[in-house]
């Protein structure tokens, strides 16, 4: 145990930033150009390309390692600017480059390019597998998880012998990294692409979805505090975590130098006499006075409480955004971006696909007309999970049918999570595929059956060449992120070597997250005295009137829903390129199930169709996304 195997990294938005980082004691900064990563709200920050080679000169001379953030999602018309972005990165050789998008894994294999990659926390890495697969394309380092325990943490270290880097203070996402689509969806400002609006910092009250009854009235119920793991260094270390990554590249330098000074200090005297090293209660004080918000360990020793967030909003230091009314699905701006658009060319009409949560909407579903069905993977209480034996009789109706049935896995899994996937493998189930929601079930699904590989929507496809590297892992199919818009869509769907769906209709998650809002916010609830409270509906409301439901899955994941149903009933003759179209039918009855499957059915096959009976089955409904006519670029493009 010693300096050498501990990192102290440091953020810089601006130059003066990056020197003070180093002249505090950082061992490495890690900064971003002027496009390509997740800090692109303000001009006057990052490092254009002169910039970026003095700022590697400058560290390396002084014996500090510099990490580029090229770690957000990139669209097709960015992939040019990409390439050219990434030669002169290997002409100037930082010490990695931080990576979200499959796009950039590629294009760096594609490329030759010789600079270890580090994968971003936005990549959402939680298991053993995801792990060893991207050892295999050349990340060296995994930013984890941060719904990961440090109990996790060490174990996937010992487990692979990848470096671990985690984020020890600064602010936090309420939602699991790379799984937020809120912004990007009601504001064409996408978080995964460096433009957060942050919806988590808005005020919110809990209601009785049926009732309208409020439970828990308005406060700042997603606000997390800043993470701060001064006083657990020790842990940090014992868990074999290698980088200690303090977040805030759009910090002054006065803020960053003091907190790297106060940080290396604190290091420095625990490796210098581990038995003998106390927390030093001046420097303690000195961070704990200069806060931003309060502070919290999040999920590094178990399950978030009340104190980790920031309920009142008084330590808040700015809020980038207020709820806005989210635009109905025949909205005049929508329907003119529609009638201004090309449909997707292709000569093939698409498959009709649904999601659904029990044996009852999969018959309907089949009945009414869907080719494909997606069965198991999460499932909403009161609803229980699919038993074996269900699972194989959809497959029995299926074949009777003339229907497929994929097995969906689901979006986040940690290692207990893909043992129990490994068990439905281990019976003789025959699926016609599996619809995969993270790299480490994809790679763990290749050893356990032939069937045929899908990727979900949360592997945030963006454009052809992600897709293109699914298809060299294997998938037969990717599915298009909700983030982008229809030109965008286009774009992807027309330009993939890998067959694409797209969802066109259901309630769609805008975050995933791992707090528990029973606990936090549902009055007299208890996990042993009422845990019958959760097989009731709940959501949250915000200020603009919408209302986000909220359903918790048998992993104990909460999911946080749109307040409007996304519906292109009305567009889908602009979608008639893709390969599969897809009903997120989920939330739906059988009943419901059966009609909506149908309508869709009847526009896929050019016969007559009502919108005006799909607003009486479910009337709030809404286009998502599609209001914009792209999602906005971290960088500028020549028109």
């Amino acid at each position: 145990m010693d300096k050498k195997s501990v990192e102290l990294l440091a953020p810089a938005g601006q130059w003066e930033s990056l020197v003070a980082a180093i002249e505090a004691g950082a061992d490495a900064v890690y900064l971003g150009g002027k496009a390509f990563n997740m800090r692109v709200h303000r001009t006057d920050f990052n490092f254009d390309d002169v910039q970026l080679k003095a700022a590697i000169e400058f560290a390396h001379e002084r014996g500090v390692k510099i990490y580029v953030t090229l770690n957000n999602l990139i669209s097709t018309e960015e992939l040019a600017p990409l390439e050219k972005f990434l030669s002169y990165l290997d002409e100037i050789q930082p010490d990695s480059i931080l990576v979200q998008d499959l796009a950039v894994i590629n294009l760096v294999r594609k490329l030759g390019i010789k600079i270890p990659m580090h994968a971003s926390v936005m990549m959402n890495t939680h298991n053993f597998h995801a792990i060893e697969l991207l050892k295999k394309f050349g990340i060296t380092r995994v930013v984890v998880g941060r719904e990961l325990t440090l109990t996790e943490v060490s174990l996937l270290k010992e487990r692979t012998g990848i470096e671990v880097e985690y984020f020890m203070h600064g602010d936090m996402c309420f939602a699991e990294s790379g799984q937020c689509i809120h912004s990007g969806v009601v504001f064409g400002q996408s978080g995964n692409r460096g433009r957060c609006m942050k919806p988590c910092r808005w005020i919110y009250k809990l209601i009785d979805e049926e009732t309208g009854a409020t439970l828990n009235d308005w406060s700042y119920k997603l606000a997390l505090n800043d993470m701060c793991m001064f006083r657990n260094i020790p842990d940090l270390i014992q868990a074999d975590v290698v980088s200690f990554k303090i977040e805030g590249r759009m910090r002054p330098p006065e803020f960053v130098r003091r907190l790297v000074t106060t940080y290396r200090q604190e290091i420095d005297a625990y490796l210098a006499d581990p038995t003998g090293y106390t927390v030093d209660e001046e420097r303690w004080q000195s961070l704990y006075t200069n806060r931003v918000r309060d502070f919290t360990t999040t999920f590094a020793f178990g399950a978030t409480t009340i104190k980790d967030i920031g309920i009142t909003g008084e330590r808040e230091p700015k809020i980038f955004s207020r709820a806005v009314v989210e635009p109905a699905f025949d909205d005049d701006a929508v329907k003119e971006i529609f009638s201004s658009e090309r449909a997707i060319k292709s000569s093939d009409k698409p498959k009709l696909s649904a999601r659904v949560s029990n044996l009852e909407s999969a018959r309907a579903a089949m009945d009414s007309g869907a080719d494909i069905i997606y069965v198991g993977g999460e499932v909403f209480k009161p609803l229980k999970s699919w038993t074996l034996a269900e699972l194989k009789k959809a497959v029995e109706f299926a074949r009777t049918a003339g229907k497929k049935i994929i097995l969906a896995t689901p979006r986040t899994s940690k290692d207990k999570d893909l043992s129990e996937l490994t068990e439905i493998f281990s019976r003789d189930i025959n699926f016609d595929g599996v619809l995969v929601g993270n790299l480490g079930a994809l790679n763990l699904v290749k050893t356990l059956t032939d069937a045929p590989i899908y990727a979900d929507v949360s592997f945030s496809v963006f454009n052809p060449v992600a897709a293109e590297f699914l298809q060299s892992l294997g998938a037969v199919q990717a599915t298009a992120s909700l983030e982008l818009s229809f030109a965008q869509v286009r774009s992807v769907v027309e330009n993939s070597p890998l067959p694409i769906e797209i969802i066109v209709h259901g309630a769609t998650e805008s975050m995933i997250c791992d707090h528990d809002f029973a606990k936090l916010y549902l009055p007299d609830y208890d996990e042993f005295a009422t845990p019958d409270k959760l097989n009731k509906h709940y959501a949250l409301e915000d200020e603009a009137g919408e209302v986000h439901k909220l359903r918790v899955d048998q992993f104990k994941r909460w999911h946080i829903f749109f307040g409007k149903e996304l519906c292109l009933l009305p567009y889908v003759e602009k979608f008639l390129g893709a390969a599969t179209l897809r009903i997120e039918a989920q939330n739906y009855s059988p009943e419901v199930t059966v009609q909506i499957v149908k309508l869709y059915r009847d526009a896929l096959d050019g016969e007559n169709f009502s919108v005006d009976e799909l607003k009486k089955i479910t009337p709030n409904l809404g286009a998502g996304v599609y209001r914009f006519k792209q999602s906005k670029n971290s960088i500028q493009l020549s028109s």
